[in-house]
């Protein structure tokens, strides 16, 4: 089995951190990204097997990182998973219209993020984390 990619879009240096060792002890290859316009321009030179995108970032925010990827031929098969810290009444709802295929709340659950991003790698379906 060949081993997956994930893209970490995430400015936060402690959450990339702590993203990043939880993705190595999965086996999986990390790549990092600390704003949307890098995050874009590796998803598409590097095309991962998965996104997590956090939602709050400099400059092009998430919900607006994802609607490029997604409205691109090169990268609109990548699954995406919002990754955020406001769980605010119809932030999902924004998720989703972006095209996120899942979402979930900061601070994660380092005990089950692993199998929960498993799914994501089999298919399309929104997921929450």
């Amino acid at each position: 089995m060949n081993q997956k990619t994930v893209l970490v879009i995430e400015d936060n240096h402690v959450n990339m951190k702590l993203v990043r060792t939880l993705l190595k002890i999965g086996n999986y290859q990390v790549l990092e990204a600390i704003d949307a316009e890098t995050g874009i321009e590796m998803a598409k030179k590097h095309r991962p097997d998965l996104i997590l995108m956090d939602i709050q970032l400099p400059g092009i925010d998430g919900f607006e990182a994802t609607s490029i990827l997604k409205s691109s031929e090169d990268t609109r098969y990548i699954p995406i998973v919002a990754l955020t810290s406001y769980a605010m009444d119809g932030d999902k709802k924004k998720a989703e219209e972006a095209g996120c295929d899942g979402y979930a709340c900061k601070p994660i659950n380092t005990r089950t993020f692993l199998d929960e991003l498993t799914p994501f790698f089999q298919d399309s379906t929104i997921k929450d984390l």
